[in-house]
């Protein structure tokens, strides 16, 4: 990633898209909820995408979220992602994501998109995959991931996925409690765990989570910062601001309009840079940043 040409790093956006598998309308009554709940149907493929974030000279990671046994719904392969990430080298990464009910066959395939398709972390979502992020069933793909010493990124708190539907389409909020993932902190030192977004009901016990563990960030995706509880733009200022990320959750919120409402919701100019670019590429090991590290 060539970050010298670049004004941010976006740590959280999706692929919404697949331009290599035929279209799947199993489980779409998700993707209805999913757009009432957050009042958007934008659903552009990889490389519209990639145009965008080029266009706004912002770099980007992207993931897809592979829930096959929870919902039934075929993923976008993650060699799709990684393919458009190749060709966009300069500004995008990959990060792969794997059902953790496919455990050892997960661990193959997490091995594989690490060394022959370049992926650079890994992607998971409790709530929509339907499992507790301490299981041990989760063991044998988190311990590819830490051979490898790379990142990998949990949602955390509310699901907009399943929101308004009847029993929540079956989907547990209780599963992505960000306390959940001490025990993947303590047995997985040399795997950097992102907590994404916001973690509302939880925003503190993600906040005493992060304090208390060196190998624990947080991403700011998913919510205009506007809205952002007081005391994550606290530790964001103080405590905690070389482990805060940039994240947008587009398409959910477009890059440059989580830009300007951060730019007025109370972050101090000293920490600016720091959320939207060199703590990322910390974290990614980019340029000059790795080697501080």
């Amino acid at each position: 990633m060539n970050t010298a040409e670049l004004i941010a790093i976006d740590v959280h956006t999706h692929a919404e898209v697949s331009c290599w598998n035929p279209f799947d309308n199993y489980g779409e009554e998700y993707d209805r909820a999913a757009d009432k709940y957050f009042g958007s149907n934008r659903r552009p493929t990889i490389e519209e995408t990639v145009a965008h974030y080029r266009e706004k000279k912002i770099g980007l990671v992207m993931f897809t979220v592979d829930s096959e046994s929870q919902l039934g719904r075929r993923r976008i392969p993650n060699e799709e992602i990684a393919e458009a990430a190749k060709k966009n080298a300069d500004m995008m990464i990959c990060f792969g994501s794997i059902d953790p009910h496919k455990g050892k066959m997960g661990a193959r395939e997490a091995r594989k998109l690490i060394e022959e398709h370049g992926v650079k972390g890994f992607k998971f979502h409790p709530t929509v995959q339907g499992f507790l992020p301490y299981d041990r069933m989760a063991w044998p793909i988190y311990e590819v991931i830490a051979e490898y010493k790379l990142p990998a990124i949990f949602h955390s708190g509310h699901s907009g996925i399943g929101s308004g539907m009847r029993c929540g389409g079956g989907l547990r909020l209780q599963n992505s409690n960000p306390m959940l993932l001490e025990d993947v902190a303590i047995d997985f030192p040399d795997i950097q765990i992102v907590i994404a977004h916001p973690s509302w009901p939880w925003q503190d016990e993600a906040l005493s989570l992060a304090l208390h563990k060196p190998n624990v960030w947080i991403d700011l995706s998913g919510w205009s910062p506007k809205y952002f509880p007081p005391q994550l733009v606290q530790y964001a200022n103080t405590l905690l601001k070389d482990r805060m990320l940039f994240g947008s959750d587009y398409p959910l919120i477009t890059p440059e309009r989580w830009m300007k409402d951060f730019g007025e919701a109370g972050f101090k100019p000293a920490v600016h840079e720091k959320i939207l670019k060199t703590n990322a590429m910390r974290l990614l090991g980019l340029g000059e940043a790795q080697a501080a590290a």
